[in-house]
């Protein structure tokens, strides 16, 4: 693979203040938005090589390169780089820390100016489109009112997809990657049982954690263990794992961890308290929970005739959190408003995160598709 991007350092834009506040979809209004953002590549003269990543539940807006004395790159440096799909030798590409996330950008964790304090679960909910209305406002703070793209994998393709919606004359393309636009009962019923596990920590004291002796970081733990199995095909599970046992050559017959699986969910868990707040989980998981784009056809319909948007939707074949059938419903409702479509399901056993991995038709597939829009704008 050629070489990454290098070293990067994600900044911080305001791009909402006591005089310009920014409006969510439900009518509350928050007095001051900061976005962490991270950039990649050069705008070219005319400003039409921009490309913005929307990162899913857990993403952040470290995306690619790496920061001073780290040793991990972003979270999708496999696809942004010199010669990769997301090629920063031609394109300018944006990757922001979503609305009520932990990351840099205010969420739940952040100071509330009315009180001083956190606003834990004082912060309201978002919606996906109050997500995309703040990546917006960073592009106009960035000086970039068209997109070449918007893509995203999970969250982010639902990002990518409200985005094309709302605003089809921004984008010339979106690439709506291993998302759905209908979350089925039984992915609800995941978000639910991750809710109660966070919810239910004796640290949790009703969201307000921040500052205190104590946090949830049991019940954030097991939630990202639930989160993690529903990442993982069976395949890649058994391939990994099968029914080894943890340093020992036979089982110890306990009800501690024994089998490596075990183990490793511990480890997912453990290191995703690290990094991650307990509030922004239940924020942007009851965000996916809530999201209906089609919800009225009238104006679907109506917004995708005002743009020419193309999308590329990408399923993959052991993906049973947002199976190939969410994808699919996403290319007919699209295609039933007049938008140009292409579809492609990818093989791969890694399960829901097989986005986040290099597999060759995959990245050929996404290349391909922003050659193609690039070669339609005159990128070279």
């Amino acid at each position: 693979m050629p070489d990454g991007v290098g070293l990067v350092e994600t900044r911080t834009a305001v791009v909402a203040d006591p005089d310009h506040p920014f409006r969510l979809e439900n009518g509350a209004t928050l007095e001051k938005v900061e976005v962490a953002y991270e950039t990649y590549g050069e705008l070219n003269e005319d400003r039409s090589n921009a490309i913005f990543i929307c990162h899913a539940l857990s993403g952040d807006a470290h995306a690619a390169g790496l920061h001073q004395g780290a040793d991990r790159p972003g979270w999708w440096d496999n696809i942004v780089g010199p010669g990769r799909p997301l090629d920063t030798d031609r394109f300018f590409v944006v990757c922001a820390n979503v609305l009520g996330g932990c990351g840099g950008t205010t969420g739940p964790s952040s100071e509330d100016p009315a009180t001083g304090s956190p606003y834990g679960l004082r912060f309201p909910l978002v919606q996906v489109r109050d997500l995309v209305e703040v990546h917006r406002a960073l592009l106009a703070e960035l000086g970039i009112d068209h997109l070449l793209a918007a893509v995203g994998g999970s969250l982010g393709g639902m990002q990518a997809l409200q985005w094309a919606i709302d605003h089809p004359g921004e984008l010339d393309g979106a690439l709506v990657i291993a998302a759905s636009a209908h979350l089925s009962a039984q992915n609800i019923a995941f978000s639910a049982v991750a809710r109660e596990a966070i919810m239910s920590d004796p640290d949790f004291a009703h969201g307000d954690y921040y500052g205190t002796d104590g946090s949830p970081d049991r019940g954030l733990a097991i939630a990202r263990m639930i989160g993690h199995i529903t990442y993982l095909s069976e395949e890649s599970m058994r391939e990994k794992f099968g029914r080894r046992i943890q340093d020992s050559d036979a089982p110890r017959y306990g009800f501690d961890v024994d089998f490596e699986v075990e183990s490793y969910l511990r480890y997912q868990g453990t290191s995703f308290v690290e990094r991650f707040d307990a509030n922004t989980y239940l924020y942007l998981g009851r965000t996916m929970d809530y999201f209906e784009p089609f919800a009225d056809p009238t104006y679907v319909q109506h917004q995708i005739a005002e743009g020419d948007t193309a999308f590329l939707l990408v399923s993959f074949d052991s993906d049973w959190r947002f199976s190939t059938s969410h994808s699919r419903r996403v290319t007919d409702e699209l295609r039933l408003a007049g938008a140009p479509v292409t579809f492609q399901e990818v093989e791969s056993r890694h399960g829901h995160d097989s986005f986040l991995f290099e597999i060759p038709e995959y990245h050929e597939t996404v290349a391909g598709f922003l050659d193609r829009l690039a070669t339609e704008r005159g990128i070279g």
